[in-house]
Formats: C-alpha cells, structure tokens, sequence
C-alpha cells in the first residue's frame, strides 16, 4: 500500500524522459483523448498510461492496460499529444507496428488494437495468438 509521502513524492516526479526516435505503435487521436481521460479520472497519481501484453486469456495472451506507477530500465516512454505512453520492451515485441484506437459499440466500450503481430483472435477481441 502506498503511503501519502509516497504519493506526494509521485506527484513531485517530473515526467519520465522520452524515448528517441519514433514510437513504434500508434495511437489514433481518439485513444489519446480517451487515455487521457482515463488518468484524469484514475484519482491517483501516474506516471502515464502502461500498455502490456501477458500471458493468458483464451487465446494465449492478453492487452493490459494499467496506471504507469514506475518506469523500469528497459521500458519505452512515448508521448502522443501530451498523453505519455510506457511499454515494457517484451511487450513491444507483440505490439510493434500496431496501433491502439477507442472503440465504442452498442454492447461496450474501450482500447481496441489494431495488431499486425495477432495471427488470431478471441470473440470478444480481448487476446490474441501469435
């Protein structure tokens, strides 16, 4: 659990250095506004928006999208529009060259990839084989 000197030394943090050189996912303008959205509305402090893959889900692994606490050695940090972006580099290895947009339907709502890297997908979209 974190403490209110841990969450006051956060908010002091400047924002992570970005990576060089161009990012190599994308996010449409609209995931960038619903990212940024989504840590104003977090109620706590972050560093940005974590994109990740794990392991699991039906189909063999999982998006993950969490509140950037930390940024580790082999992370990347992007910025898209003011909205900074991290990505762990084993993740990078299945998301290079996707592109992360906002999807809004009748049954839902929420991040939607675009994954050169899927070879298939699940029925509801949420993971994906490679």
């Amino acid at each position: 659990m974190q403490t209110m000197r841990d969450l006051v030394e956060m908010e002091d943090l400047p924002p992570p250095p970005v990576t060089p050189g161009d990012p190599t996912i994308t996010l449409t303008p609209k995931a960038v506004e619903m990212g940024k959205k989504q840590l104003a509305e977090a109620g706590e402090p972050s560093l940005g928006l974590r994109l990740g893959v794990k392991g699991g889900g039906c189909s063999g692994y999982y998006y993950v999208y969490e509140l950037a606490k930390k940024v580790r050695g082999r992370d990347k940090v992007w910025d898209f529009g003011g909205l900074r972006v991290v990505v762990d580099d084993r993740s990078l290895e299945f998301l290079q060259g996707g592109t992360l947009d906002w999807e809004q339907r009748l049954m839902g709502y929420g991040f939607k990839w675009e994954n050169p890297n899927a070879k298939g997908d699940c029925g509801c979209g949420a993971s994906f084989n490679v």
